[in-house]
Order: structure tokens, then sequence, then C-alpha cells
């Protein structure tokens, strides 16, 4: 769909920009570059989101293009039913995507649909970032992005394909040529750079001392609290392995755990692995190459002290009887 027609659904109406939980720079620059068009056209629109922003590149982007988010608990007071959402990399009903007081009108997402929804304006399409969506509308209107915007889309887009190695498509590199001619470089550097800290050392070495390598599937987990980004981080950190093709990796929640995997094989989707490892206990799904999932306290069968064991011998089993060829 024509990005004026999503112009034209928000205009007098009270407009929220939704990304799904816990938002990465692809959710947030994707936001910001629509909040940013929006009010080119008079319409004035907030960011929300639920869960922790716990991933420093995502701070950093942030703080660095001035970029502001309401967490939904310090908003729902003020939204209404009747108030429009757009929802931004994510779609209604999905596990990662909280259900918010106002009405969904609206969704840009790069991911597969796992629920049909009557959007009134959707532009849902496979691509590297959610990012180059975002870039095309200002392309195809002949508005020139705001400098922060354009950056902070080109450092959405390059971080949420690995640096254009992960599920980069070819629109996604016509857009980042797009973007190149108005970014700041010296700002794009800043953000690229120093982005772990002196903690996450520990959830690298416990990671690592867990490992287990079946074939060219690599499971790991870790026995404490971890922020979501970390745990994708990970994830690609054990992709690297020249052993490693495949990656399932988890780590503890407040109230349950957090799942990662990856696959950088064509006969394997992680997405399709993700939820039929996760059937049963909770839910998951995602891309092809990418993919996330979750399990709640009270879901976990048997044992939590043999958790580990029972995820192992779960993925082993599907990914036998699905893709016996890697083992």
């Amino acid at each position: 769909m024509r990005p004026d027609k999503l112009i034209e659904l928000c205009k007098n109406k009270v407009v929220w920009i939704q990304t799904h939980n816990f938002p990465d720079p692809d959710a947030i620059s994707t936001a910001f570059g629509l909040q940013k068009l929006l009010e080119h056209f008079g319409i004035s629109s907030r960011i929300c989101h639920e869960g922790q922003i716990d991933k420093l590149s995502s701070v950093k982007l942030l703080t660095l293009c001035g970029i502001e988010l309401s967490p939904y608990d310090s908003i729902k007071d003020e939204m209404k039913p009747e108030d429009m959402i757009v929802l931004v990399d994510c779609q209604k009903n999905n596990g990662n995507t909280t259900d918010f007081i106002g009405d969904e009108l609206a969704a840009i997402d790069h991911h597969p649909t796992v629920v049909q929804i009557d959007y009134e304006y959707s532009d849902l399409r496979i691509t590297g970032a959610c990012a180059s969506i975002i870039a095309e509308y200002y392309k195809e209107l002949d508005i020139k992005p705001e400098v922060k915007v354009a950056t902070a889309l080109m450092y959405g887009l390059r971080m949420d394909t690995l640096q254009l190695s992960r599920g980069v498509t070819e629109f996604d590199i016509e857009m980042l040529g797009y973007l190149f001619r108005f970014v700041d470089r010296k700002l794009l550097g800043e953000l690229e750079t120093n982005n772990m800290e002196f903690t996450d050392l520990r959830a690298y070495g416990e990671a690592i001392e867990h490992a287990r390598v079946f074939g060219k599937v690599c499971l790991s987990c870790l026995d404490f609290v971890c922020p979501d980004a970390l745990v994708a981080a990970l994830s690609d950190f054990f992709l690297a392995l020249a052993e490693a093709e495949v990656v399932v990796i988890f780590a503890k929640r407040d109230n349950g755990y957090k799942f990662s995997f990856r696959s950088e094989r064509s006969d394997v989707d992680a997405g399709v692995l993700a939820a039929e490892v996760l059937e049963g206990w909770g839910n998951g799904g995602g891309h092809a190459t990418m993919a996330g999932g979750f399990v709640s306290s009270e879901n976990i069968p048997g044992d939590k002290l043999y958790l580990f064991d029972m995820v192992q011998e779960k993925s082993i089993s599907v990914i036998k009887a699905k893709y016996p060829q890697i083992l």
C-alpha cells in the first residue's frame, strides 16, 4: 500500500506508534522515522512500547538521536480505546507484542504473519529490516529525511541484517544506497562502536561453558537472568563457529525463559524450528534465519534442574525428524 494512504488514515486522530516489546534498533529507528514522516504532514504521534530497553545499542540510539519512547505503564491512563495505534516491526497477536488499549488500525512489519488481521492499512513484506520500508516511504513521497532520521534508519537496517550478512534483500541494499547521501557518518560510527558492556562477559563465559554441539547444531543456556538482546547476540556469536549452522540458546527471565534460534542454512527455517521446539511449552516463531520464543515458568515440563537436557532432547528430536541432514 502507498504511504499516502497511511498519512490520510492518521489525520485527525490521536496516533501512537507501538513497537514490539523490548524494542531493538530496527524497531526504534522504524518508529522514529515514521514519527518524523507524520510530523512533516502536521500529524503528532508518540512512540510507545512495553518491556525494558535492555540493549546498549538501543540506549545509544535513543540518546544520540534524541528519540523519546514512552513505556506503556506511563501512558496507559492517557491512551483511549478510540486512539489509533500503528504497529511497527511487529503485528497484533504476536507473542512479543502486548495488546494495548488503543485500536491497531495499521501495521508495518517485515516478519512472517502468524495471525491474519484485517488492518485498515498494512505493509507486511519480508525484508532484512523494517527500517528499509520507512526509508522507501521517504523516497516515494520525495521527502528528504532529517540527518538523524536517515542515520537511525541506516543503523537499524545494518543492525537487523547483521551488517548486511543476514536476511538482507536487494530492496534493503537499494534503501541503504538511498539513505547513504543523508546520513551523518560520524554519528553512525558512534552508534556502531562500543556496544558491549563488561558485565556481558559473564554471559559469554557461561554460554561457552554450557555449549554442546551435535552435528551442525549448537545448543547452550544461561542459568541467570540476562537481557533478551544479549541472548540474541550470543546466538549470533555461536553461529560464527565453523561447526555451527543452527543455534538454539535460552536464558532465564524473571517469569520464564527466553529462547533464541538461528539458522544459516537454506534448508532449515529458524522460525519453524522455534515454533515446533516450543510447541506445548510456550510460543516461538520468526524469520527463516532468526527467531525467538518464550516459555513461562509454570509451563516448564518436569524438573527445572534438567531443563537444558529437556530442551536438547526436544530440539534434536525435531531436527532429526525434519532436518536429519544436519546431524
